[in-house]
């Protein structure tokens, strides 16, 4: 078994589709960058590759390459499955944290656990998705950004 850790962040763009975890949430504003900016999944993604010791999702998908450009990070993490269980791992479970004081979360947490399920190719039970604020303090407190942890726990194939 092997743990891994990822965190990403992303400011804030009005007029900017809001997609978490695969799920689009209705909102003024989301998250800006490269992809669709999806800052939970690329901090699963970057906890996977930590756990399998290969680096993070700027490796294997640089923001400098224009066909990552608005590309879906569902997508992404799909590839990053594949790339782990090249090297014969799989993952047993995962738990993300979304930090934000705005949009609210809570009414699309289970679709966000299914989306991500379905990627892998897991039991939702295995998915954990969970969204806090930082009570107004921070880049996340002042809705200038958002921030996502995500820790997972892989193990070998038999």
């Amino acid at each position: 078994m092997r743990i891994g850790h990822g965190y990403d962040v992303h400011r804030y763009k009005n007029g900017r589709k809001c997609v978490i975890c695969g799920v689009e949430i209705p909102s003024e504003f989301g998250p800006d960058g490269h992809s669709d900016a999806d800052v939970a999944t690329h901090a699963l993604m970057d906890a996977l590759l930590g756990a399998a010791a290969m680096g993070d999702i700027g490796k294997l998908f640089p923001d400098t390459d224009m066909k990552y450009k608005d590309i879906s990070s569902m997508y992404l993490l799909e590839k990053t499955v594949e790339a782990i269980g090249d090297k014969g791992y799989v993952l047993s479970n995962a738990d993300i944290t979304i930090v934000a004081q705005r949009p609210k979360f809570s009414p699309y947490i289970d679709k966000m656990r299914q989306s991500i399920a379905d990627v892998i190719g897991v039991d939702i039970d295995r998915i954990s998705v969970k969204a806090t604020t930082e009570e107004g303090l921070g880049f996340t407190g002042d809705m200038s950004g958002i921030a996502a942890h995500a820790v997972v726990l892989i193990e070998e194939r038999d």
